[in-house]
């Protein structure tokens, strides 16, 4: 069976700055000859997108829960499809800006869903797709949530119902990242990311290199 190309996600609280070292690992592989995808959860497709628009809009404060998970997934099914699984069948990298690790812990942990009930969706959804590498651009509550905050006011961004849960829900959200690199600590790396981002990308670039020669 030929081995697949590596499938590589970016997690972490809000505010991390996984985004920015996607980006940068994206320019940092490209400068490396790989072919990649960076794709982004919820989104990632067209359909994607406008589930997005649903799932962060500050309006839809009265969203509930299960309608939450259901929608990321569904999201999730669409870019799986669509855009994941062609990539990684041409030997392309890809790269995601969160995947089911984001959906354990901010519905399964911090919402109070379960990982049981999260991981049967994902059976569903992404009929067994597993990263191969996650890493957890890790930051405490207060300074990713400053940060978050001073991003959307530059932006003005409408994008903002998870960013304005409260600061006991986000502290359950980091927890529920350390127990998950606790728990799969062969796959899962938290990364330190209250440096700059050339510190915190050389750390990511030394994660990641080694996967590119397997």
């Amino acid at each position: 069976m030929t081995k697949r190309s590596p499938f590589i996600t970016l997690e972490g609280p809000e505010g991390s700055g996984k985004s920015t070292q996607l980006r940068l690992l994206g320019k940092r592989l490209r400068g490396a000859n790989c072919e990649v995808l960076e794709t982004a959860e919820p989104g990632g497709t067209p359909i994607g997108l406008q589930i997005r628009r649903v799932l962060l809009d500050a309006k839809n404060q009265e969203l509930c829960p299960t309608a939450e998970l259901l929608l990321m997934f569904a999201a999730r099914a669409q870019n799986v499809d669509q855009a994941i699984l062609p990539a990684l069948g041409e030997g392309r990298i890809v790269i995601c800006d969160r995947f089911t690790d984001s959906t354990l812990v901010y519905q399964g942990a911090a919402r109070g869903m379960g990982a049981e009930l999260v991981y049967e969706v994902d059976r569903i959804a992404c009929r067994g797709l597993v990263p191969d590498l996650t890493l957890i651009i890790d930051i405490d509550v207060e300074t990713g949530l400053a940060r978050a905050h001073r991003r959307n006011q530059r932006a003005q961004d409408v994008e903002t119902r998870l960013d304005e849960q409260s600061a006991d829900f986000h502290r359950k959200v980091r927890a529920a990242y350390h127990q998950l690199a606790e728990d799969e600590p062969r796959r899962v790396k938290l990364v330190d990311g209250s440096r700059n981002e050339a510190e915190v990308a050389a750390d990511v670039w030394a994660i990641v290199e080694p996967l590119l020669a397997n």
